[in-house]
């Protein structure tokens, strides 16, 4: 039975901190972890968030999620090197980086990006220099050097390994212009998901992924994925998006496959869920998914700090 490590990155250093940053604390409280085998692998915190956006690069805080981005990869190596599964907890989307260094330090990652958009904007696009609307471009290697290069070990992707997936910003995206995604990135949006069903649209990027990648692939969820009318708890909302079910079904496809080695969840902001409910369903999907991880219902079994 593989035993799931819970890592809290409550950055927000490519957004704001508007409430993102309560995200682990509200998914634990929620219960996020009961009845998995699973551990509490500590807590990684940002540096200052500074809201002056970066001369140099266009984007906010460059330095701190470059430095923080080399902290998160550390637990995250130490997580894999116990033999555990890491299950991040953010924070925003920058939160990605890290993990993904951590994997890039070990050999050739792929990633399965599940997110309402597509996070693929440059500097020059992206109105407020948030990276949590950049970091899929930072990852493939596209923007300033030091969030493309982390290490020396960029970029921390190949476009043939990442499957972006559910995404429904196309025309916003293009409105504003952002660089479209290159033709080696796999892309489903969510109208292809739809259309192959959800189980099978995860099949197909799953056998992508696995096929490819010599290290395993990541897992990355923005709740934003979801549908704007059971998750309106993100600050940049836009109309449709996944089922609960649709997104379990994903996940347990995604995280029971051998070939996945890491997950983590971003975005949700529990300032906009007053009374929790929000939380708790999450949770309980999240736990859902991962229990096709671990291959287990052991419903006793509590998270515990690991010594």
């Amino acid at each position: 039975m593989e035993e799931l490590a819970v890592i809290e990155a409550p950055s927000v250093l490519g957004l704001r901190p508007s409430g993102v940053q309560d995200l682990p604390t509200a998914l634990l409280e929620a219960g996020l972890i009961a009845g998995l085998p699973a551990v509490r692998a500590g807590r990684v915190e940002p540096p200052p968030y500074d809201p002056v956006r970066d001369a140099d690069t266009g984007v906010l805080n460059p330095h701190g999620i470059a430095e923080y981005s080399v902290r998160l990869a550390d637990a995250v190596r130490d997580v894999l090197d116990g033999g555990r599964f890491p299950v991040v907890l953010g924070g925003d989307c920058t939160v990605l980086l890290g993990n993904l260094l951590a994997l890039r330090r070990r050999g050739r990652p792929g990633l399965l990006f599940l997110d309402g958009h597509t996070d693929f904007y440059q500097p020059s696009a992206e109105p407020n220099g948030e990276a949590a609307s950049m970091e899929l471009a930072l990852a493939t290697g596209r923007g300033p050097r030091l969030l493309t290069d982390l290490e020396g070990r960029g970029p921390l992707l190949r476009d043939e390994d990442v499957v972006a997936f559910g995404f429904r910003d196309a025309d916003e995206s293009a409105e504003a212009g952002m660089q479209p995604l290159p033709p080696g990135l796999y892309a489903l949006d969510l109208d292809e998901v739809h259309a192959s069903g959800a189980a099978g649209a995860a099949r197909r990027a799953v056998d992508r992924l696995t096929a490819g990648t010599s290290s395993g692939f990541w897992v990355h969820l923005d709740v934003d994925v979801l549908d704007d009318a059971i998750m309106p708890a993100v600050d940049y909302r836009q109309p449709g998006g996944l089922t609960w079910q649709e997104l379990e079904s994903v996940l347990g496809t995604a995280l029971a496959d051998p070939g996945a080695v890491g997950f983590d969840v971003t975005i949700f902001n529990p300032r906009l869920d007053p009374d929790g409910t929000i939380a708790t369903r999450l949770a309980e999907c999240l736990r859902r998914a991962l229990s096709a991880r671990t291959r287990t219902e052991n419903a006793g079994h509590r998270g515990r700090r690991a010594p």
